[in-house]
């Protein structure tokens, strides 16, 4: 398992599901609420950017462990990677992002636990 604090590099969806299903980490999904109501991974806290760009700390699930960031493309959860790194968090981000991960095939719940999409 590699996550990096300086350096940062990009895990397949696959992998951060791994990750997080193993405990190794959690998702933190860094898009906007209407983003995250329509669709999520369902083990993701959520945290958007713009809070995390702001300094509001992680969520308490997060706190103390390695983080996969997560967002729509990956341009997002790339800063939010930078972001934490420079907080001395171990974090990596998906590359793709949740469309990504939604092609994988991996599971998408919306705000009340149906399926959900990617917007």
């Amino acid at each position: 398992m590699t996550f990096l604090r300086r350096r940062r590099s990009r895990v397949a969806p696959a992998e951060a599901a791994r990750r997080t299903e193993a405990g190794e980490a959690v998702l933190l999904d860094v898009r906007e609420a209407h983003e995250w109501r329509a669709g999520h991974a369902p083990a993701a806290v959520h945290l958007p950017l713009s809070r995390l760009s702001t300094g509001a700390a992680l969520p308490k699930k997060a706190q103390g462990r390695p983080v996969v960031a997560v967002c729509r493309s990956g341009a997002r959860s790339r800063q939010a990677a930078r972001l934490l790194a420079g907080r001395g968090v171990a974090v990596t981000d998906v590359a793709g992002g949740m469309s990504a991960w939604s092609r994988a095939g991996l599971p998408v719940v919306d705000g009340r636990g149906r399926p959900g999409t990617v917007v």
